[in-house]
């Protein structure tokens, strides 16, 4: 009897102490799906439902700690759930602006990283340390994801004022502020009032980066609102019946001229409102007239840097192209060069005897014909530039068109070597025509005629190579059009025809995002690119969906229904 009762006790505390496993299961189960306040808020703006199942499925799951103490998926399904006659537009928002923010964030460091390791060792010790909360990484990332958060939520909060200002109910208020009402009614007053969310921009600090977006940005724009004209006919088109074709000739290679035109100008008068890298790029490529020091030249004396010799330019047209005497040929005159051109002894003193201008003995002493030179220019820098290119171009058309050019080979071959033969004559010829249009101006030009305009108009003339191209070179062009852009408002600011706009380039990205909002609500065929039309939807909290993709196929259906 004792001995029973002891067993009854003992089991009764073993019992106590550990509960059978299908008890277990049950409280783990009611723990899941009570989900602690914070862990619930933390899931909501850091992933999704779905996210969350497939996080748990391959990652989660494979392990038996994080198995037991995380959440099962259908618990946090059930937890994320918005509230009956609600939806998760904020939540995803805020979710969507944390990842834009890590990604950027990511991203500008890594991009720092292989910056510092190019630099050189002395560059990369001088540069000051800045602190974390004003690193230019944090600043961008901060921007960009404070444009999208602030975007969404103003174009849901316009959206649905619309809305309620269409109501019948709300007429009386129509009635009393009719401006009022039509301004926020009009369908385009949500994307023009998001906009201003690109105010966020100027949390970056004044760089080249942030100028360069709003360009890029400003473009895009003006091309989005191109297309939507050239669609409703008012450029060309089907308008009043008639239909205006486009002329076989027109396109945007006739934006090279007026921008080779202006960057060959300032890269002669103002190379400090240029990109150090396109500089670089035009006086490496141009060892044919800027003469490199020769190496039976004597260690002792100077000989002038391409740099020097492209300021000697611009002094020779300040100074109305003085007149050239050959030291050859009169060794007896004291003043060959004027002193602000004193730098240019060493090429003038080599110059060939026949040479009887100044730009010649500057820029081809050696030889007496500015053809010539021009011929061996060609000969020297075309066969160099098209293996550069060909390399270029097989890396990026050969690696992510791989299946294509496994299935059709010499296609692919046959595009990449007219790629690269069509992009080095175009741009040995503007060149070429660049510099050789110094020496032609010179020769058939008086000295006081255009004496600064024509290195405008040797750019001009330049940029019409781009006919070569003008098919396939559409980014290239757009590229030099906004680097010129950029370049032309810095020659104004430092020569003082305008003022800097305190924030005009933040200005300048709210007005691009107005008109792409603008164009997208009115036709979004106008973004012809898919990519770009599901990136407008996704700013909006739209989802990443090309609606007019989706239209035109529905449409297409009911059509074949009713046929």
């Amino acid at each position: 009897m004792q001995s029973s009762c002891m067993h009854i006790s003992m089991s009764s505390a073993s019992g106590s102490q550990e509960p059978p496993r299908e008890g277990r299961r049950a409280s783990s189960a009611r723990g899941n799906a009570d989900l602690d306040p914070v862990l619930r808020n933390t899931l909501r703006y850091t992933v999704s439902a779905r996210e969350y199942a497939a996080l748990h499925k391959y990652i989660l799951s494979r392990s038996k700690a994080l198995r037991r103490a995380a959440p099962t998926p259908a618990n946090v399904d059930k937890a994320l759930q918005p509230r009956k006659g609600n939806d998760d537009y904020n939540a995803r928002a805020v979710r969507h602006a944390l990842r834009v923010f890590a990604v950027s964030w990511l991203g500008m460091k890594g991009w720092d990283a292989v910056a510092r390791k190019v630099k050189d060792k002395e560059a990369a010790a001088n540069s000051k340390k800045q602190p974390f909360y004003s690193s230019p990484a944090l600043r961008m990332s901060l921007s960009l994801s404070a444009i999208l958060l602030l975007y969404r939520w103003l174009f849901r909060f316009l959206t649905r004022l619309r809305t309620h200002l269409l109501q019948p109910e709300v007429e009386p208020f129509r009635l009393r502020n009719p401006r009022t009402a039509a301004t926020l009614t009009s369908p385009y007053a949500p994307a023009l009032g998001a906009s201003f969310a690109g105010l966020a921009l100027g949390i970056y600090p004044r760089r080249q980066l942030r100028v360069t977006i709003a360009i890029y940005s400003l473009f895009r724009a003006l091309e989005f609102g191109w297309n939507a004209c050239e669609a409703e006919g008012l450029i060309w088109g089907v308008k009043n019946g008639r239909r205006r074709e486009r002329p076989w000739w027109f396109g945007s290679w006739m934006l090279q001229p007026v921008a080779f035109g202006q960057l060959f100008h300032a890269f002669i008068f103002d190379r400090d409102c240029l990109p150090e890298p396109l500089s670089k790029l035009v006086l490496s490529q141009s060892a044919g007239y800027l003469q490199t020091r020769p190496q039976d030249w004597p260690q002792h004396l100077k000989w002038p840097a391409m740099d020097q010799i492209v300021d000697s330019l611009a002094e020779m047209a300040r100074l109305s192209w003085p007149a050239y005497i050959s030291p050859t040929l009169f060794p007896t005159k004291e003043k060959v060069l004027p002193p602000s051109l004193a730098s240019l002894a060493p090429l003038t003193s080599r110059a060939h005897p026949l040479i009887s201008s100044l730009s010649c003995a500057t820029l081809h002493p050696s030889d007496p014909s500015c053809l010539r030179t021009y011929l061996t220019f060609w000969i020297n820098t075309f066969p160099p530039l098209t293996r550069v290119l060909l390399l270029f171009y097989s890396a990026m058309t050969v690696v992510p068109q791989l299946k294509s050019f496994y299935h059709s080979p010499l296609a692919t071959l046959n595009s990449i070597i007219a790629s690269a033969l069509r992009m080095s004559t175009f741009a040995t010829g503007a060149l070429s025509t660049a510099w050789a249009s110094i020496c032609f101006f010179q020769t058939y030009l008086p000295r006081h005629v255009l004496a600064t305009q024509r290195y405008f108009l040797g750019g001009f003339f330049a940029g019409l190579w781009a006919w070569v191209e003008r098919r396939h070179g559409r980014g290239v062009f757009l590229y030099s059009a906004r680097v010129s852009v950029d370049s032309f408002w810095k020659v104004g600011v430092k020569r003082r025809w305008w003022k800097s706009m305190k924030s005009g380039d933040v200005w300048v990205f709210v007005l691009a995002l107005m008109v792409t909002g603008v164009v997208y609500e009115r036709d979004a065929r106008a973004i012809r690119e898919g990519q770009w039309r599901k990136g407008v939807s996704w700013i909006r909290g739209q989802g990443w969906r090309d609606w007019s993709a989706e239209e035109d196929a529905e449409e297409a259906e009911e059509r074949e229904k009713n046929l």
